[in-house]
């Protein structure tokens, strides 16, 4: 019992400090990701476009000289200053404001997108590292067992219990495990530049990357109400209300305008009467109002939002249709894999045991070489086939994960 426990600590212990490198290289990788800096450059532009949504029209200011000055009963006038500040329809600034906060959300899901991707390609790249090492070391544990029947051969060899023919023979498939393991290595080489790349740091890093794990006893449990609320669908819920914001905005531009002005006009003193406004300056408030008459141009684009928003909502429909189509993929994919890996054991298992009787054979100086290189090679294919559905189980998780969580 206390082995167990030490056993199940060790097990418990090993998976976190997994699953804490893991989150601590994409933790990594998002901070040094050209692609989502950018992406948070263009959401910080899209909230400065809210404090530009808040100007108004430009304030006109004219001034004006009378070349010829006009006269008139109080004096002549000599020049005109004028100032004027149109002003858009109430809740026309608000609407633009809510518009421009709308896109700027829009924008701000393709950054948690970007990090969801780039987080499920560390993962799959991790595990695929994982797997090539836990190959290169079943690789090594089965060379160092040919190399120990190599001698169990030479020593029958001398004592007339096997021919120098098995002796070759094993030598031939140690040549070919070596071989095996170098292919291997130049594995390992590529992924690791592919993983360094990730994460935007130099392809020649040494990664430390733990060997995989068997597959847990019990799969995670999913969430499939997950998938809606995926960011590649919540996206388009931000989208089609930029759009709603954006017509809100048009009805309001399709609005008149107010003007408030003031024109102000310097008149020269008489001094061949006496009045008694004589000189006076004139003074003159002033109100307008721009109304858009033909409006075309309104009405044209609040049917492009209307067509906008249905092409939003069939691609929102077709994403989900296709996001769903890969979930279900990757749990039957993860069954699958779980299912190979249990019958990889038991084949596993029988075939050490198959292993075990040809060597108590060799004590009654029967032992057969070929069979022994039979069994050896089922072996090697049972535990790489393993180790590719143990693989296969953690990267469909991922998908899994990428879709739902």
């Amino acid at each position: 019992m206390k082995h167990l426990i030490v056993i199940i600590c060790l097990v418990f212990v090993s998976t976190v400090v997994k699953a804490q490198q893991l989150e601590s290289y994409i933790q990594e990788a998002e901070l040094n990701n050209l692609e989502i800096q950018s992406f948070i450059l263009r959401h910080s532009i899209s909230k400065e476009k809210i404090e530009e949504g808040n100007a108004i029209p430009n304030t006109q200011i004219s001034a004006g000289y009378f070349v010829s000055e006009p006269e008139t009963r109080t004096g002549a006038q000599r020049a005109r200053f004028s100032i004027k500040q149109m002003l858009p329809w109430f809740g026309t600034i608000t609407a633009r404001e809510n518009y421009s906060s709308a896109i700027a959300e829009a924008e701000y899901t393709d950054i948690v997108i970007v990090k969801r991707k780039l987080a499920l390609a560390i993962s799959q790249s991790y595990y695929e590292l994982s797997a090539i090492h836990s190959k290169h070391r079943i690789l090594n544990e089965n060379i160092l067992l040919l190399q120990t029947y190599e001698k169990l051969a030479l020593t029958s060899v001398e004592v007339g219990k096997a021919s120098a023919v098995d002796v070759l023979r094993l030598q031939i498939k140690l040549n070919e495990l070596e071989q095996h393991k170098k292919v291997h290595a130049q594995g390992i080489d590529a992924e690791q530049t592919t993983f360094n790349s990730l994460l935007n740091r130099k392809y020649d890093i040494d990664i430390g990357v733990p060997l995989l794990k068997e597959i847990p006893s019990e799969d995670p449990i999913i969430n499939e109400d997950g998938l809606k609320l995926n960011p590649e669908l919540l996206k388009y819920d931000k989208l089609y209300e930029s759009v709603h914001q954006s017509e809100l905005l048009n009805q309001k531009e399709s609005a008149p305008q107010i003007g408030f002005g003031l024109d102000y006009i310097p008149v020269s003193e008489r001094r061949d009467i006496s009045l008694s406004d004589n000189g006076k300056d004139i003074i003159m408030p002033q109100i307008s109002l721009s109304i858009p008459i033909f409006n075309k141009k309104y009405k044209s684009k609040s049917l492009q939002n209307e067509l906008r928003q249905k092409e939003i909502k069939a691609q929102k429909d077709e994403r989900f249709h296709r996001l769903a189509s890969l979930l279900a993929k990757a749990v039957s994919e993860r069954n699958t894999a779980r299912i190979k890996n249990e019958t990889q054991i038991e084949n596993l298992k029988r075939a050490k045991n198959a292993e075990e009787i040809l060597i108590k054979s060799y004590e009654t100086g029967t032992v057969n070489f070929n069979d022994i290189l039979d069994i050896l090679e089922l072996q090697l294919k049972f535990q790489l086939n393993q180790i590719e559905n143990i693989k296969q189980y953690y990267i469909q998780t991922a998908i899994i994960n990428y879709l739902t969580n």
